[in-house]
Order: C-alpha cells, then structure tokens, then sequence
C-alpha cells in the first residue's frame, strides 16, 4: 500500500515538472534573430485581433500576428499604406513543437515596420 502511494505521489510530482517546462518553453521571450525561421509572404488583410493583437494573413492563408501592436504604437490604416499586398519578410520564433506565428520583426524590403530584437520593444512607425 506505501509502495503504490508513493508511486503515484512521484508520478504526480514528475508529471508537474514536464508540464512546467512544456508550458515554459512555448512562451516567447525576448525573441533573438538566430531563434527565428525567416519567411517571406504576402499580405493580403490586415485585422485587429484579440488583445490588441494585429493580425496579418497571407496569400496561403495563414494567419501572423504582433502581440499588443495596437499597445505599442502601431496604426492599421498606417500598417496598410504599407505592408498591404505586398511581400513582406517575417521573422517568427522557433519554439519546441514547431514555428510560432508570432511576429518578431516586419520588414518591407529593408524597411524595418516593427522589431522586437533590440533590448527595448520598438515600433518603428512614420
């Protein structure tokens, strides 16, 4: 009877660990250019989202997204002059299962729409 509590008392305690870390390594944190997949696409519709999110969805038919824009300064009808059918180039985390759809820079050719590379969350908006 000990023995088996015991047993499950260890696999509830090592099942907390995985999930810790299951769950730490999908949150984005200071994203660096070498921890990013780089892609080029075009955008097609520009949308506020859940939380200030913008979202931004290509020709394919999926869905990128800068968390908080709307918070940092970013502007649709701006962000629209700019990136709207045009091919844009993306800089989107790596995380364990796969790429993120997060944005972590927007450029259009070598302009720099928004980054969050430097040390400071930046926005970088005429």
């Amino acid at each position: 009877m000990k023995k088996s509590v015991l047993f499950i008392f260890i696999s509830i305690i090592l099942l907390g660990i995985i999930s810790f870390f299951g769950i730490k390594s999908l949150i984005i944190q200071d994203p660096q250019p070498e921890s990013c997949v780089v892609e080029t696409e075009t955008i097609i519709k520009i949308s506020e989202g859940t939380s200030y999110d913008i979202v931004f969805s290509d020709s394919h038919g999926d869905h990128y997204y800068i968390n908080r824009g709307l918070e940092r300064g970013l502007n649709l009808d701006s962000l629209n002059a700019k990136v709207l059918n045009k091919r844009v180039t993306l800089h989107l985390p790596k995380l364990w299962l796969g790429t993120s759809e997060h944005i972590a820079q927007l450029a259009v050719g070598d302009d720099i729409i928004f980054t969050e590379f430097s040390s400071s969350d930046t926005a970088t908006e005429d």
